[in-house]
């Protein structure tokens, strides 16, 4: 038998086939033979250190064993591309493998058969990595360790901008974009794109321990983070994070970033870019050449990989894209205002001290309370000074202090008394702007409520009997005392009866002159 395993380690050295033929010690119509069969079966040097000549042979030159044997030899590329389909599985095959073998009268493998000879055929051409991901299956997502420099167009300074990778591992179609960070919302922005891009949604995402994929990733639990999670649930996915510290579990994507890194950054190096935008733009023409780029061990690219293999098992996208939401938690404060991180919104004043959820869209800011939602707000778009605010959510006092206009002022004054209109007026009139007298007006309707409007007309006018300048300090004083009450008349002496017990003498014994 010829040493087909060593014919095939000095063809990878590039030797000559008169070289190999004095070497080997064979025909050079065998090395031709051996090295043709090798080409069409796409198996390349270097192989398993376990597989024989013997093996070899059974898999370059399967007709030699079909000689004085009835049994079938199974098609082995077509087996193992039906085994890259969903439920597909070797019992299933090998069931109708039978059924053709005996509709043309000719004697099948046993199962056990069957499926040693697949295997040794997979490990021989180095398919078993085509089996482990089903067309459609899985998208593995990762960022990339290197960054690409971001200049600014004026002062020259230099920021890095962050590489996201996202791969199907079964045809490892790539997509890639930069961002200027790797915050939530950048992070599930590119896994929309990604799935734009790729046509469709997988049934699982992969993704690394990012502190925006889970929370929390235990021997027991995965916590995942509530806006991945919301991602997950619109495109109908399901987040299986990678086991901490094992890269094997997505071995796909870090090839892809191994590969990004060398024909997407390090192709970039030479070039300078002042916006993320034209970054990206450049980064999509490489892109294209990766994904275009032939096979190095097998025929085909990435992209008719994707198209033949991969796209037609996708889920199908959503009529419109998610829109990413990033969610908090926030404790109200005493002025019931809640942050997106730049502008302050408003919440049910009621919920002062509570924990509430807050969703924060491009668009919108929601604020849950115990899964339902309180508060909804359009998103400001730039920093402002004052915060967004509903008048359903103030308390009833911060709700009339903002309605407070001087014509109203006037009105309830006029209501009330001539005295109370001059107070008023005195109130509105004093300070640079009527704004500036508010207050002082707004305390006097509240003492009109708590002693009447009667009480306060008098003690308007007691006020302004002795002072021109009335204060909401000295009307509160006065009504407290109960000095806006006209003054009662002295009582008459009454006769003193105090001697009545014979003890003491009173006034009027002396007034007598002690007669009595």
């Amino acid at each position: 038998m010829p040493n087909y395993l060593e014919i095939l380690r000095l063809d990878s050295l590039n030797h000559s086939q008169r070289t190999i033929e004095s070497t080997v010690h064979c025909s050079r119509h065998t090395v031709r033979s051996v090295l043709q069969a090798a080409k069409e079966k796409q198996i390349a040097w270097p192989l398993d250190d376990d597989i024989t000549n013997a093996e070899l042979e059974e898999i370059l030159f399967p007709g030699k064993y079909k000689s004085g044997c009835r049994y079938v030899e199974p098609d082995y590329p077509y087996i193992h591309r039906e085994l890259a389909k969903p439920g597909v599985t070797m019992a299933l095959l090998w069931e109708e493998y039978c059924r053709k073998c005996h509709e043309a009268g000719e004697t099948p493998y046993m199962s056990t058969q069957f499926g040693d000879k697949y295997r040794r055929w997979a490990r021989v051409t180095k398919a078993t990595m085509r089996i482990q991901h089903k067309p459609g299956d899985a998208m593995q997502v990762d960022w990339a360790g290197d960054t690409l420099p971001v200049y600014d167009l004026v002062t020259g300074k230099q920021s890095p901008a962050y590489l996201f990778m996202a791969v199907l591992p079964c045809s490892c179609y790539t997509y890639a974009e930069v961002c200027e960070d790797m915050k939530t919302e950048n992070w599930l922005s590119c896994h929309v794109h990604a799935f734009q891009y790729f046509g469709g949604v997988t049934r699982l995402l992969i993704p690394d321990n990012c502190k925006t994929a889970t929370t929390a990733n235990t021997r027991y639990e995965t916590v995942l983070n509530r806006s991945y999670q919301e991602l997950a649930e619109y495109y109908g996915t399901a987040i299986v994070p990678a086991r901490v510290r094992k890269p094997q579990d997505k071995s796909a994507a870090e090839a892809s970033v191994r590969f990004a890194q060398t024909w997407i950054i390090a192709a970039l190096r030479e070039r300078k870019f002042f916006s993320i935008r034209e970054m990206n733009e450049a980064i999509a023409e490489k892109l294209e050449e990766l994904n275009n780029r032939p096979f190095q061990r097998m025929a085909g690219t990435r992209r008719s990989a994707w198209l033949e293999e991969e796209k037609p098992y996708m889920l199908p996208l959503p009529a419109v894209p998610f829109e990413a939401a990033v969610w908090s938690v926030a404790k109200v404060p005493n002025d019931y205002l809640v942050s997106d991180g730049r502008n302050k919104y408003s919440v049910p004043y009621n919920l002062i001290g509570e924990k509430v959820d807050i969703r924060v869209t491009k668009t919108a800011v929601e604020v849950f309370y115990h899964g339902s939602r309180v508060a909804s707000h359009r998103r400001l778009q730039t920093i402002q000074r004052e915060p967004l605010v509903k008048l359903e959510h103030m308390p009833l006092a911060h709700q009339k202090y903002l309605t407070y206009n001087a014509g109203d002022f006037s009105r309830w004054a006029m209501s009330v008394g001539p005295m109370t209109e001059k107070v008023i007026q005195h109130f509105l009139t004093s300070g640079t702007a009527p704004e500036q007298g508010y207050k002082a007006c707004a305390s006097l309707t509240k003492l009109g409520e708590r002693y009447g409007r009667e009480r306060l007309e008098n003690a308007c006018g007691r006020i302004l009997a002795y002072s021109a300048a009335p204060s909401v300090r000295n009307i509160s004083s006065l009504l407290k005392n109960g000095q806006d009450r006209p003054a009662k008349a002295a009582p008459q002496d009454k006769p003193n009866d105090s001697n009545r017990f014979g003890i003491t003498r009173g006034a009027s014994y002396f007034r007598k002159g002690g007669e009595g």
